[in-house]
């Protein structure tokens, strides 16, 4: 298996090199596969009957659900973990602290090493095509495989949840 990119030259619309063309990557999503359709599979690899395995797959989602709103973060068995997270602009003075600082939420996954390890191995392959949509290159990667480290609740400079709920602690406070 590879993971597909596809290199679309497009013209940039804003920042210093607008009007100028570049090549811009993404990988290419194949189809969004249904829960029925994991359930099958499962099925199949398992020999443990689909209403089985359907009752089992609800039953874990609501459980996620329950806990991660609780403020857990959840392991995923096979992926990794996943949690709630908020990012939020930072304050001087703790009489401005209000949830108006929160500028989004969001769902952080942390997968699994066996996860990472198999996402290093996966070989890119990437199609470039000019702005006619012609292709005009076809790549396979010979990269080292970096992985792009997951958010660390730890790390307070990343202005993510950990102990301070979001918000990065001035220097020197």
């Amino acid at each position: 298996m590879a993971i597909k990119v596809k290199a679309v030259e497009r013209q940039l619309k804003v920042g210093k090199d607008a009007g100028k063309y570049r090549f811009m990557m993404q990988a290419e999503i194949y189809n969004t596969l249904t829960p029925q359709k994991v359930v099958n599979e499962a099925s199949v690899r398992s020999g443990i009957s689909e209403g089985a395995l359907s009752a089992a797959w609800d039953a874990i989602g609501q459980v996620v659900k329950v806990w991660a709103t609780e403020g857990h973060s959840v392991a995923i068995p096979g992926l990794g973990n996943m949690r709630f997270g908020v990012r939020a602009t930072t304050v001087e003075d703790v009489n401005k602290v209000s949830s108006s600082l929160i500028t989004t939420r969001r769902v952080i996954f942390t997968p699994s090493v066996e996860i990472r390890d198999e996402l290093k191995a996966t070989s890119i392959n990437i199609t470039c095509f000019d702005r006619d949509g012609k292709v005009v290159k076809r790549v396979t990667s010979s990269d080292p495989g970096n992985i792009e480290e997951p958010d660390d609740s730890n790390n307070q400079s990343s202005n993510d949840d950990g102990p301070t709920g979001g918000l990065t602690p001035n220097p020197g406070d």
